[in-house]
C-alpha cells in the first residue's frame, strides 16, 4: 500500500509540473484537425504563439489547446517551453496574422476593421464587454480562426484576466483611410445609414493615423450628420471639427512648454509658485484635509506619499520640509489657473471657447471625450470638462 500511495504522489506531481509548464510555437504552423499536414485546418497560429498541450507526444504531433479554447493538433517540432533567437521560423506565407516590429504594434497583431468594436471577457456575444475598440486599433493576436464566424483571442494572453474576445470577421489588415474615403463618395447621399456606418470608421481611422486626416474624416461626417439632424450629434460633432482644426497646427512640444512654463493657480485667493505652495499655507488656507492617504508611488514623482484630500484639491505633501505640491485642482468660484497673463482657466470657461483658444497646444483622444492634454516640463496638465464647463486639471507626472 505504501508503495502504491508513493507511485501515485509521482504521477500527481508529474501531471502537476506537465500543467503549470508554459509551451510556445517556435514557428508558424496551422492548427490541424488531425496528425497529418494533408488534414483540414481550423486556424493559423502565429510564431511565439501559446498553447495548452492536451496529449503527449503521438508519433510527432501533439493535441494542444489555442487562446480561443479551439482544439486540434500541431506538429511536436514547433512546440517549446521557451523562445530564443537560434529558432529556425517556418515561415507560413498564407497566414494573415501580421509579425511585430511594424509602426503600430510590437508582437504579433491585427486591426480592428469596424467602428466601435465591443471586446468581450468571454467568446460569447452575451459576455461582458472589457473594452471598446476603435477602426484602426491594433489588437494582439496569436491564433486566428479560418472561420469568419469564429471567436479571436485579441488580449493575447490565456489568462482571464488579459483575454479578451471578437468575431474573427472584425479583424483583419489595416484599412487604408483613402479607400474609405472613396467608398464614403461613392455611396448614394440618401444611404444615410451606410454613409453613417462608413463615416465613423473613417473618422476612427482618421484618430489613429496622423492629425492631416482628421480634418477630411469630420467633413464627410458633419455631411451624414446634419442628414441625421440630431442637435446632439451636430454639436458634438462641431465640437469635434474646432478640435481637429487645432490639432493639424499643432505646436511644437518647445512651443507648448514655453507656454505652460509659468503656470501657476490661484486657490481661494492664495497663488501657488508653479504647482508648490508651503504646508502651513495649505492648511492656514484650506483648514484640516478630509482625509489623509500614503500613496504607493515606485517612479517617485510625487513630492511625498502622503497625500491630503479636500474637496476641490488634491496634494502631495512632505510635513518635515513644509511643502506641497498640487496634484489635482477642481474648478470653481475659488479656483483657477493662470497659464499666463492673458490666459486664465477658470469657471466661466467653456470646453468651445478652450478648444478655439487653445486647440493648436493640446492634445486629444476619440476614447476620452471631453479631455484634454497640456504639456508641461516632465509632465502635463489634464483638463477635463463636464456639461461644457471646465471641471478639473490634474497634473500627470511622467515616471
Amino acid at each position: 500500500m505504501k508503495k502504491y500511495h508513493f507511485i501515485a504522489a509521482l504521477l500527481f506531481c508529474s501531471i502537476l509540473l506537465h500543467a503549470q509548464e508554459r509551451y510556445f510555437l517556435n514557428s508558424d504552423t496551422r492548427l490541424y484537425t488531425s496528425t497529418s499536414t494533408s488534414a483540414e485546418f481550423l486556424g493559423y497560429f502565429k510564431y511565439g504563439a501559446e498553447v495548452q498541450l492536451l496529449s503527449k507526444n503521438e508519433n510527432g504531433w501533439y493535441k494542444v489547446k489555442a487562446d480561443n479554447s479551439s482544439e486540434g493538433y500541431v506538429p511536436e517540432k514547433f512546440v517549446g517551453t521557451r523562445l530564443n533567437a537560434a529558432d529556425i521560423k517556418t515561415v507560413d506565407y498564407e497566414n494573415p496574422v501580421l509579425a511585430g516590429g511594424d509602426q503600430y504594434y510590437g508582437g504579433n497583431h491585427l486591426f480592428v476593421l469596424v467602428a466601435g468594436l465591443k471586446a468581450r471577457a468571454l467568446p460569447d456575444k452575451t459576455s461582458k464587454i472589457k473594452e471598446i475598440l476603435f477602426t484602426g486599433d491594433p489588437v494582439p493576436v496569436n491564433y486566428l480562426p479560418k472561420n469568419q464566424e469564429e471567436w479571436v483571442n485579441i488580449g493575447g494572453n490565456f489568462d482571464p484576466e488579459y483575454a479578451k474576445f471578437t468575431l474573427r470577421k472584425f479583424i483583419g489588415k489595416r484599412p487604408d483611410f483613402n479607400t474609405l474615403i472613396k467608398e464614403f463618395d461613392k455611396l448614394n447621399p440618401d444611404a444615410i445609414a451606410e454613409r453613417k456606418t462608413v463615416a465613423e470608421r473613417i473618422v476612427e481611422l482618421a484618430w489613429n493615423s496622423d492629425y492631416s486626416k482628421l480634418a477630411p474624416a469630420y467633413q464627410r461626417y458633419s455631411e451624414v450628420v446634419k442628414q441625421l439632424n440630431d442637435p446632439k450629434l451636430i454639436a458634438d460633432t462641431e465640437l469635434n471639427m474646432a478640435i481637429a482644426k487645432g490639432l493639424d497646427k499643432h505646436k511644437l512640444p518647445e512651443q507648448i512648454i514655453a507656454f505652460t512654463q509659468k503656470a501657476e493657480f490661484v486657490l481661494k485667493g492664495i497663488k501657488t509658485k508653479s504647482l508648490f505652495l508651503t504646508q502651513k499655507e495649505l492648511v492656514k488656507t484650506f483648514g484640516k484635509p478630509a482625509k489623509t492617504a500614503n500613496i504607493g508611488d515606485e517612479c517617485g514623482v510625487y513630492l511625498s506619499d502622503l497625500f491630503y484630500y479636500y474637496p476641490d484639491l488634491e496634494v502631495s505633501v512632505d510635513e518635515k520640509q513644509n511643502k506641497a505640491e498640487i496634484v489635482k485642482v477642481f474648478i470653481n468660484e475659488n479656483n483657477k489657473m493662470i497659464l499666463n497673463t492673458n490666459s486664465v482657466l477658470d469657471n466661466t470657461l467653456t470646453e468651445k471657447a478652450f478648444i478655439e483658444k487653445y486647440g493648436t497646444y493640446i492634445t486629444a483622444s476619440i476614447k476620452v471625450p471631453h479631455s484634454y492634454s497640456l504639456q508641461f516640463e516632465d509632465s502635463e496638465f489634464r483638463i477635463e470638462f463636464k456639461d461644457g464647463k471646465l471641471f478639473f486639471i490634474e497634473i500627470f507626472f511622467y515616471c
